[in-house]
């Protein structure tokens, strides 16, 4: 399903901190938000998956306000992994990842059960199913989260930073089971090199604001990486699959 942002905008404490953005993510994409920190990327995807109503502006999937859907019926159609996720009681892996069951009527404990499995193989944590979800490493407890978001079955998937607390093999890994896994994406992304490698097309937020648009290839250039980021980036392609790779230096001592 194709997700758009029209004109939304977040204002706290007389700080305008997201400013009238538009973008558009087509049907079974994998597109990234990129910015750095303070830009907005946060709390543009809060308004996304329905933790903070916009001061202005409107969220939809195909043509349904998001904000006007009930909350079973937005929780079909959008999942979210937030940047920070708590938990308070030491539930299995297994229990964490089936309550992305909940918001689906009619369900029966086999199908459910089998979703799961899925979700579980999929993400790369079956081997964790027993285990409880307190004793997990940062990363371990990620990739768990994913797979609950994915046993929701959403046609949408929002991400705030789904790599964090993740080493290098379970950002790729992560990331490539993500695009694979069917749902629209909208991920925020830090690093650069994994949003040019990974995403369809980028939207660079810059003090609240979209400031470029489009494929990794023809956004992410020098100059603007020196003006939104400010570090001297280097472009290099990647020797086996030709995607754009950056290598950064200070933009000043």
């Amino acid at each position: 399903m194709r997700l758009d942002v029209e004109g939304v905008s977040v204002e706290v404490a007389g700080t305008r901190l997201v400013d009238e953005v538009t973008l558009d993510v087509p049907a079974g994409a994998f597109v990234g938000l990129v910015g750095p920190n303070g830009s907005g990327k946060s709390t543009l995807l809060r308004c996304v998956y329905r933790a903070r109503r916009p001061d202005a502006g409107v969220v939809r999937v195909e043509s349904e306000d998001v904000h006007r859907l009930p909350p079973r019926a937005a929780a079909r159609l959008l999942a979210a992994l937030p940047q920070e996720s708590t938990a308070d009681f030491d539930f299995t892996v297994t229990e964490v990842v089936a309550m992305g069951r909940l918001p689906h009527r009619g369900r029966t404990a086999a199908r459910d059960a089998r979703i799961c499995e899925q979700a579980l193989e999929r993400a790369g944590v079956a081997h964790l199913a027993a285990r409880g979800f307190l004793s997990l490493s940062g990363g371990e407890k990620q990739r768990v989260l994913i797979a609950r978001a994915l046993t929701q079955e959403p046609r949408v998937l929002v991400l705030d930073e789904p790599t964090n607390h993740l080493d290098i093999a379970h950002q790729l890994d992560v990331l490539r089971r993500v695009r694979t896994s069917g749902p629209t994406v909208l991920a925020a992304l830090h690093d650069l090199n994994l949003a040019a490698a990974h995403c369809d097309r980028l939207h660079v937020l810059h003090g609240g604001r979209v400031v470029a648009s489009g494929p990794p290839d023809e956004v992410l250039s020098p100059g603007l990486l020196a003006g939104v980021f400010n570090v001297r980036a280097h472009r290099v392609r990647h020797p086996d699959t030709g995607a754009t790779q950056f290598l950064f230096d200070p933009l000043t001592p």
